[in-house]
């Protein structure tokens, strides 16, 4: 009989399919701490027993890829916005454990600020910050951590601080906030020193399941490839020259958070009644809850920028909230702010959604022929297509989707209001759906446009789609 004494953690998949069939090697340089850094999180994970209640934010870096690895739930940030992302994790799901990994142009430099207010509101949650004093992904640049005659790409010379500043310490930084309750800086230069790393993130991690608040673990790690050196030689690099910059060490531990002494009964907390009430809607203006879907409705809406697009996008979603329904509303758009081209995802569902984007969806409103063009394609056989004929005179050619040509730029312009085009385009598409009523949409473009003259435009415009749906369907 074999006894099993160590093997790969149950939290990193045991192959990398997310990054090719069969893949068993991560995408990391040889050499590089991230993988070091990744199979101690993922130990901690199995030892805690946390694994399905993890949430892993990873946002722009080497990390950038975490998704491929870890058997948790994985969110994609925006550059820098890791702790933000986090932060909202926390809020809205307090049994979530929710790790923020981030690298050191990541963290200290786009994201400086969301580190230092989420550090500094004492969120419950967990960052690990790999420190290689270099930006890797894209080629070796100048870091905030980047240490003073630092030869990188930027710095050829090395970083001279009367130009380019000192290395940052952010454990120092996030030392001088009160609300954090650990704080550690430690380093992968060798096995003693990567045990000691091992230590920290557990402890990290055990300080949020036992819900004490902010823990931070600075993590020095190599970089071979951008240091130009041999795996070897970047640890004895790390060791004789980061770390008497960076030094290595706790500088917090608190038994308890820093919020266990404030009155609970004093904390605000502001109900969705409330949160109604400020928006100046009423509840019972909201919730109409009288649609059943025939099935859940994946929704391309896409256009020209300045055709109402994104805000036909909103105004559907905000009905099917209003209708009881779960919805999820994704733009996509150009820089230009007329003329561009510009899409919408929206999905309605009885049900959880899992994501908000729409790649096939059963739904297409196209406004402009460049928009049929790109997406016709992409429909789901059995779904429908809705198509603004005055922009876009072909038919749409596939026989395998219903197709409804509707000149909804010629009868907003016979209204005086072309903006409301796509409103009508909308109408019809409830009427053939079903998916809101008429009555919803009507009660919540109110709601949603302040200006009196444009709801009055936009009443006009169902109407419109009501009477051609009247004459056509």
């Amino acid at each position: 009989m074999h006894t099993i004494k160590h093997q790969k953690a149950r939290s990193l998949y045991p192959t990398f399919e997310r990054k090719a069939p069969g893949a068993d090697v991560s995408h990391y340089c040889p050499g590089c701490g991230h993988g070091t850094v990744h199979n101690l999180i993922a130990e901690a994970i199995d030892d805690l027993g946390i694994q399905d209640r993890t949430i892993f934010c990873s946002p722009v870096g080497c990390s950038v890829f975490a998704y491929y690895y870890f058997d948790v739930g994985n969110i994609q940030c925006a550059h820098g916005r890791a702790p933000a992302v986090a932060s909202a994790i926390r809020r809205t799901n307090e049994e979530a454990i929710v790790i923020s990994y981030q690298g050191d142009g990541d963290l200290a430099g786009i994201g400086m600020s969301q580190i230092v207010h989420a550090a500094n509101r004492g969120e419950n949650i967990t960052v690990f910050f790999i420190n290689n004093a270099i930006y890797g992904m894209t080629g070796g640049q100048m870091a905030p951590t980047t240490i003073l005659g630092q030869k990188t790409v930027t710095t050829p010379e090395g970083r001279n601080a009367a130009n380019e500043g000192f290395p940052i310490g952010m454990a120092e930084i996030i030392s001088s906030l009160q609300a954090p309750v650990f704080i550690e800086r430690v380093s992968l230069a060798n096995a003693a020193k990567v045990m000691k790393a091992r230590m920290a993130i557990r402890k990290a991690l055990r300080n949020q399941v036992d819900k004490k608040g902010f823990s931070f673990v600075e993590i020095l790690s190599p970089c071979p490839v951008n240091w130009k050196m041999t795996a070897v030689e970047a640890r004895r690099w790390l060791e004789n020259n980061l770390e008497p910059v960076f030094p290595v060490g706790n500088l917090r531990d608190l038994p308890k958070g820093p919020f266990d002494r404030v009155d609970k009964k004093k904390v605000a907390r502001i109900s969705n009644k409330k949160i109604l009430e400020i928006l100046g809607v009423g509840e019972e203006e909201v919730h109409a809850g009288t649609v059943q879907l025939q099935e859940e409705q994946n929704i391309k809406i896409a256009g020209f920028g300045g055709q109402g697009v994104l805000s036909t996008g909103i105004l559907l979603a905000n009905c099917a909230i209003a209708e009881g329904l779960k919805t999820t509303w994704l733009p996509s758009y150009g820089a230009e702010m007329r003329g561009g081209t510009a899409n919408a995802s929206i999905n309605i569902s009885h049900t959880t959604i899992g994501s908000p984007i729409v790649s096939f969806p059963n739904v297409l409103m196209v406004m402009n022929l460049p928009s049929l063009d790109a997406f016709e394609d992409t429909v789901r056989p059995g779904g429908a297509i809705y198509v603004n004929s005055s922009l876009a005179p072909r038919k749409v050619r596939r026989e395998d989707v219903a197709a409804y040509h509707i000149p909804v730029s010629d009868m907003a312009n016979n209204l005086g209001a072309i903006q409301s085009a796509s409103v009508i385009l909308l109408t019809v598409y409830a009427l053939v759906s079903g998916a809101i009523t008429i009555e919803t949409l009507q009660k919540v473009i109110p709601l949603s446009i302040k200006r009196k003259n444009l709801v009055d435009l936009n009443m006009r415009a169902i109407e419109a789609g009501i009477a051609w749906y009247g004459e056509n369907c």
